[in-house]
């Protein structure tokens, strides 16, 4: 696939305006419907204290994709600030044409200005697509586990 023009592409701050354009998107890339998620994913990112960075691209007036990163203050037990992308999302019309590639980027200048010098998220092992787009951009496992619980009552 062509890459889009690195200049044409805007990549801006996330609006509330942008929620339903979010949530389409969200719903195409993902299969899912999750509204609620994403209305309250943005809403802290907007309104809640802390460092939280939404970011949206657009090319030529079409919004194209978003991302949602926050940053933590020795969660961890990590003794830096660490930032965490929760979501990211890119029209599968426009993947492989620099759109992730463009928000990264603008999210690494965003928090190497706030001075935050790690940047994690989790891929689910069988997206083989995901772990192909992080690993070109330079992400590789992380020297920790994230451990799971099934929460079940207990007899």
């Amino acid at each position: 696939m062509e890459s889009l023009e690195h200049d044409a592409i805007i990549v801006r701050n996330l609006l509330p305006a942008d929620l339903d354009a979010v949530i389409r998107l969200d719903a195409k890339v993902s299969g899912r419907q999750r509204g609620e998620y994403l209305r309250i994913k943005l809403d802290q990112s907007l309104a809640e204290t802390g460092i939280k960075v939404s970011l949206a691209a657009e090319f030529e007036g079409c919004f194209c994709g978003f991302l949602l990163a926050r940053v933590y203050y020795g969660e961890f037990g990590l003794p830096e600030p660490t930032a965490v992308l929760d979501t990211i999302g890119v029209d599968p019309g426009f993947r492989g044409k620099g759109v992730g590639q463009a928000m990264i980027t603008k999210l690494r200048m965003l928090l190497s200005s706030l001075g935050v010098g790690h940047l994690q998220t989790e891929v689910s092992w069988d997206s083989p697509e995901l772990l192909a787009f992080f690993h070109a951009l330079g992400f590789r496992p992380a020297e920790r586990f994230c451990l799971d619980l099934e929460v079940k009552p207990l007899p």
